[in-house]
């Protein structure tokens, strides 16, 4: 029996949207964000771009409480 896939061919997004998606700036003395800028490191790393833009959006959540 053949099973018909449905899945997709991956997005070629444009040239330095990763790095727009990436963009955020950890604040050096929070634990919260440099282990999230670690994480996103490692995820990006790993090409997993998913991943890596969850903890960008997380640190830029998170450092804007800053002050």
């Amino acid at each position: 029996m053949h099973h018909k896939t449905t899945q997709e061919p991956p997005v070629d997004l444009p040239v330095g949207f990763n790095a727009w998606l990436l963009d955020c700036a950890p604040v050096a003395d929070c634990a919260t964000c440099q282990t999230e800028w670690r994480s996103l490191k490692a995820a990006k790393a790993a090409g997993e771009i998913d991943l890596a833009t969850k903890h960008a959006t997380n640190i830029r959540d998170h450092s804007g409480g800053h002050r």
